[in-house]
């Protein structure tokens, strides 16, 4: 039995503060080691769940965030760029967690909201519905019948994830009181919490349907910044919307996402 966990940051214990999770600042490499102990603890919990071979993606900010060194041997790992897949090796899995993930972008009182990127990124819709980075992953692995079993994260971000997975395994680690702060749980009660839902979340991942976008796709994104909307005639598929918004359809979902990003 195969998982595939993608691991963000801003979601992950012990992380409340944008200098936790941004390489220039030092309380950066106590970011690292959270998002590391995270890791394990949820690596732990698939094997205990029945996982016999384990794929773990660094997909906070440039890829290369994980302590190396101290990470569970009972995985392999995917990190810095990684290529034209977000999610390489998924097709080969029978699930997927999102760990460490954080609510979408315009959420109140989640830690840390946003979308892809917060100096980049205003707002995102999928089909129309306004969605954050759950919902891209969980659409990307829901292309290949992949089902998302279990997230991590604050309140808001388990109460996204709920709405478009249901019976999805939640491991809340922390209450959202505003975007730089929130209720945390003590560290070992926060890797016990999601030890304990890895493995229950891997035990039940037949029982989750996958998260899957029905074709055409249409993906909207508005722009923080005036003046930064990519050119149509490098890219004839797209559609301006005004001066800040564009979208793209697409067959299917990866079709979308690949000319919306160009990967």
């Amino acid at each position: 039995m195969k998982v595939f966990i993608m691991v963000d940051m801003e979601g992950c214990s012990g992380i409340v503060a944008s200098e936790q999770v941004i390489p220039s600042f030092p309380d950066y490499q106590e970011g690292r080691r959270y998002m590391t102990e995270d890791t394990n603890a949820c690596v732990e919990g698939c094997i205990e769940g029945g996982a016999t071979e384990i794929i773990v993606r660094d997909a906070h900010y440039m890829g290369r965030n994980m302590l190396w060194h101290e990470l569970s041997p009972h995985a392999r790992y995917i990190q810095g760029n990684s290529g034209s897949h977000r999610m390489p090796g998924v097709w080969d899995c029978d699930c997927v967690i999102l760990l460490g993930y954080h609510s979408m972008a315009g959420t109140r009182e989640g830690i840390l909201e946003h979308t892809m990127s917060p100096e980049s990124w205003q707002n995102f819709w999928i089909n129309g519905k306004l969605s954050g980075e759950f919902a891209i992953d969980a659409a990307i692995a829901g292309f290949y019948d992949k089902p998302v079993v279990m997230v991590s994260g604050d309140d808001k971000t388990c109460a996204e994830a709920e709405e478009l997975v249901p019976g999805i395994v939640k491991a809340q680690v922390k209450k959202g009181l505003s975007l730089y702060g929130g209720e945390l749980l003590p560290r070992e009660k926060a890797h016990e919490l999601i030890r304990k839902s890895a493995a229950e979340a891997v035990k039940k991942f037949r029982e989750i349907k996958p998260f899957k976008v029905p074709g055409p796709v249409t993906l909207r994104l508005e722009l923080v910044s005036r003046n930064s909307l990519p050119s149509p005639a490098n890219k004839p598929w797209l559609r301006i919307i005004d001066g800040r918004t564009f979208e793209v359809e697409g067959s299917d979902f990866i079709d979308a996402w690949q000319k919306l990003t160009g990967r």
